[in-house]
């Protein structure tokens, strides 16, 4: 039994199913209130989901049981007396060590918890970082969206912001640098690229565990590969109908693997020709494969934001889910080879975590 945790435009919800199958709506959580990321700890089970309040701001919430009541998470909140607001957490991800929880968000900061989720504090070696004025947002603002820890070493670490690009940390999050080499917008003139603040929208960025040093990036406009922990990165998007789109992820068995869902373009993200994708290279960029079986193959022109495509379990046991902002889930139970609808009509889906 595969669970699915969703954030949607019009509240949380939970499914259970069987990969190949649809799946049962379990419970559904702040009815009506956007939730732009939710997801389970694997270790604890404890549920946690970053709402965005049209009142009261983003929020960070938890919970053992979705459908019992949830309990809002203290320190989520940017110092007093800045020029700065909180709009948004943007992701959540697991830590390295028993309670250790991240969080990103916008404007480009990065929060932690040492106690599973329920009390934060602002990473101050990223807020302080001098170059920090100097930020640029990308089209959904200053956002902190890839979090990216070390198998095993909770010394180091790396983020993404749009669009300030990539930054690395290999004392816990004390000091930050840049790690964007390689990188070369195409939205930029070359000359533009001398200055290190230039715009770098990074979309999405993932991590082979089984070879730690590399990791795959969707970027606005490219998909890139780094084989040196983010040191250097090569461009391996040839070979796909486009190189635009926001979600990725991998196959932690295979470090040569990732999947990605291709969108037209900047000014029109929607899945090409109408048929939507997935594109799954197993030779780490060299080539990729269309994986469609099952999925919409006509007059199907989706959108899939950058955290609602999430994976479980790996190599012959992988299954892919994603979801769109048409309300429709889709889920494989045999990494990719065919798909299935999982769930359909339901409000604009931001986020999917398969646990």
């Amino acid at each position: 039994m595969t669970e699915l945790v969703v954030g949607t435009k019009k509240g949380l919800f939970v499914l259970n199913g069987e990969p190949g199958s649809e799946f049962e709506v379990m419970a559904r959580a702040f009815d009506g209130q956007p939730i732009d990321f939710a997801t389970r700890d694997p270790r604890s089970g404890r549920l946690l989901a970053g709402v965005t309040s049209p009142f009261y701001g983003p929020k960070i919430f938890y919970a053992d049981d979705p459908a019992a009541e949830w309990e809002q998470a203290d320190g989520v909140a940017l110092p007093e007396g800045g020029e700065q607001a909180l709009e948004r957490i943007w992701v959540i991800a697991w830590g390295e060590e028993d309670g250790l929880v991240y969080a990103g968000g916008d404007p480009g900061v990065l929060f932690e918890s040492h106690d599973g989720g329920r009390t934060w504090e602002l990473n101050a070696g990223l807020w302080e970082q001098p170059s920090r004025p100097h930020w640029q947002p990308g089209g959904g603002g200053l956002c902190l969206h890839s979090i990216v820890t070390w198998p095993g070493d909770p010394e180091r670490l790396a983020v993404a912001v749009s669009a300030a690009g990539m930054w690395l940390s290999e004392d816990r999050g004390a000091t930050w640098r840049r790690s964007n080499a390689g990188i070369a917008p195409r939205y930029l003139p070359e000359e533009a690229l001398a200055d290190e603040n230039a715009g770098l929208c990074v979309h999405h960025v993932e991590r082979a565990p089984r070879r730690p040093e590399r990791l795959f990036m969707q970027f606005h406009g490219g998909i890139f590969r780094s084989d040196d922990a983010g040191e250097n990165w090569t461009a391996i998007g040839d070979g796909l109908p486009s190189d635009f789109g926001f979600p990725l992820t991998i196959d932690p068995a295979d470090p040569d693997s990732a999947f990605v869902i291709p969108l037209v373009a900047d000014m029109d993200r929607v899945t090409p020709e109408g048929r939507v994708l997935v594109y799954e290279t197993r030779d780490a960029g060299e080539s990729w494969t269309p994986r469609g079986d099952g999925l919409p193959a006509e007059h199907a022109y989706l959108t899939v934001l950058r955290q609602a495509f999430s994976r479980t379990g790996e190599g012959e046991g992988l299954e892919l889910y994603f979801g769109a902002t048409s309300g429709e889930l889709f889920g494989s139970g045999d990494a990719g080879g065919s798909w299935a609808t999982v769930a359909s009509r339901l409000p604009p889906i931001y986020s999917v975590v398969a646990v």
